[in-house]
């Protein structure tokens, strides 16, 4: 850790309890209506807020948390990557644009080893990743750019790996990509170019912060050991998949592999292949990694490991090296909020439960998985349970507010920050009334815990890092209105949103302050430097100002 200074603020602001930041995971403003789950919630709690504190709406998207155009709806990684580190990096769709745009990517060490060593061997050249363009794990278009050079470099055989979205895309899109794909590949005369296997993106290989190791162990077995139900093609998959379970949505479709006319999958991962896993999102890409390149993996009993050439888009976990070898350098994110507060010696703790988690410590910290300093920084995760959050939109809201008060009654913590992931993880599921409860029950929480802060003599930040329960319905861009269903029912929307999500800020009784009302683009990097001022400290050079007044 660097020896980082802050500094006293002259002003009147810093408040002598603890400045707690609240994540309301998923929950942003939109418009009023139907498709709104947090309008139609009942929230006394937030309504109160609006009415009482002071107040005023954040952009958390597009060029605002540094992705590629404002026509980028943000995501909980690039969302808390701003609120912890006080100012706008370059984000992974954007530097990988720029890699690919500018070939760097294709000059590259790690490239040039993997196309080696696929010549050298006669081995294919696997991809697996996110299949759609919902541009918040990965974009189709990565993925066409590295064939084609593949192509162009004398490759013969290519083999991919696709998990199905609709969740960052329409929930039942796959079929546009996969149509796509598979006319795409077929357009390399004399290559070997095929899809090998694939599965829906919450069935198969894209878990998070071991959640759920069987999800990765079912991935492994599609696509290193071949072992699954077999189709003749990536669309004859889909569809059927899609026959035997009328209303199954694209993320949730069971693994597959794809076989040739004998019956035999026709592309396993085997000793000798280059595999790119092309996601450029960390959280969902680190236990698959793990998988490929760790001697010991506690997750699951991987059977026969091969011994591959492995990459991936980006480096997904600094601290931990993981993968070792990536074709695009991240964002080095450093200064961030929770390294400034360490420095100056003041105790800290991050909570949420584990679907959340690393949000509030890896991504907080500027994408670094341990504390700063283990002595004053306590992380606590509250275990998430594996069912539907549909059916159960409270997930551990209560669990993550009783541990998180106890901990504040220590008087130990001058700042602590906890996500409340119901509005982002149901919201997911594109159900709006089970949305609607998951919003209602975070204002629930609300209620227990602003009431504690602030009789602490501390201030309470109530923020989202992004929206989605905000909009649970597809909507016609043009008219703005609903989309819906031959029968008449709306489409639902299982994507995160361009639109803006609230702060409000209490304070203890007889503590007043504004807000600045001269920052009309202002973002959740501004959100560090708020949180510095009600600890009285200015923001260290470079940092996006606070938004108090005066």
């Amino acid at each position: 850790m660097s020896v980082l200074s802050l500094r006293k603020s002259p002003s009147s602001h810093g408040v002598h309890g603890p400045v707690v930041v609240v994540v309301m995971d998923g929950v942003g403003v939109g418009a009023e209506d139907d498709g709104n789950a947090v309008w139609l919630a009942r929230t006394p709690v937030l309504d109160a807020l609006g009415r009482t504190v002071p107040t005023r709406q954040l952009r958390a998207h597009g060029l605002s948390v540094g992705l590629p155009s404002d026509d980028d709806m943000g995501n909980s990684e690039v969302g808390h990557n701003a609120l912890g580190a006080g100012r706008v990096f370059e984000q992974g769709a954007r530097l990988v644009n720029q890699a690919i745009a500018s070939e760097a990517m294709f000059r590259g060490d790690t490239w040039r080893w993997l196309l080696d060593g696929a010549r050298e061997r006669g081995t294919p050249v696997h991809f697996l990743g996110l299949l759609s363009d919902g541009n918040v794990h990965s974009h189709v278009e990565h993925l066409y750019a590295m064939i084609r050079r593949c192509h162009a470099e004398g490759v013969q055989t290519v083999r991919v790996h696709a998990l199905l979205d609709g969740r960052d895309v329409p929930e039942t899109s796959a079929l546009t990509y996969v149509d796509a794909l598979e006319a795409f590949l077929g357009g390399f005369p004399g290559r070997d170019y095929r899809v090998a296997s694939g599965g829906g993106r919450m069935k198969v290989t894209m878990d998070r912060y071991e959640a759920d190791w069987s999800m990765v162990a079912r991935g492994w077995a599609l696509h290193v050991h071949g072992e699954g139900r077999g189709f003749r093609s990536l669309s004859h998959a889909v569809e059927s998949l899609r026959a035997e379970s009328p209303g199954v949505t694209d993320q949730n479709l069971p693994g597959f592999v794809i076989i040739d006319d004998d019956g035999v999958p026709v592309g396993p991962i085997r000793d000798g292949s280059s595999v790119v896993f092309f996601n450029f999102r960390g959280d969902r890409a680190i236990e698959i990694t793990r998988a490929f390149e760790q001697d010991a993996l506690p997750g699951f009993d991987r059977g026969a490991r091969p011994v591959v050439r492995y990459a991936g888009m980006m480096q997904y976990d600094g601290d931990l090296r993981l993968p070792r070898r990536f074709l695009v350098t991240p964002p080095t994110i450093d200064r961030t909020l929770g390294e400034y507060l360490a420095c100056a010696g003041l105790a800290q703790l991050a909570i949420s439960e584990t679907q959340k988690f690393g949000h509030v410590t890896y991504f907080w910290n500027g994408n670094r998985t341990e504390p700063f300093d283990a002595a004053r920084e306590t992380y606590v995760e509250i275990p998430s349970e594996l069912r539907p959050f549909e059916e159960r939109p409270w997930m551990k809201c209560a669990e993550i507010t009783d541990r998180l008060i106890d901990e504040l009654k220590t008087g130990r913590y001058r700042h602590a920050r906890v996500n409340y992931p119901n509005g982002d993880m149901v919201g997911h599921t594109g159900v709006r009334d089970s949305a609607v409860m998951a919003v209602e029950a975070v204002d629930l929480q609300l209620g227990r815990l602003l009431p504690v802060v602030l009789g602490l003599g501390g201030a309470v930040l109530v923020t989202a890092d992004h929206g989605n329960a905000d909009e649970m319905f597809e909507l016609d861009k043009k008219t703005k209105r609903a989309l819906r269903h031959a029968d008449g029912r709306p489409k639902a929307k299982t994507s995160h949103t361009l639109n803006p999500v609230p702060l409000h800020v209490a304070l203890p009784t007889g503590r007043t302050l504004t807000l600045r009302d001269d920052l009309p683009a202002a973002g959740l990097s501004n959100v560090a430097a708020t949180v510095l001022d009600l600890l009285g400290y200015g923001a260290p050079e470079g940092y996006d100002p606070s938004l108090i007044a005066g």
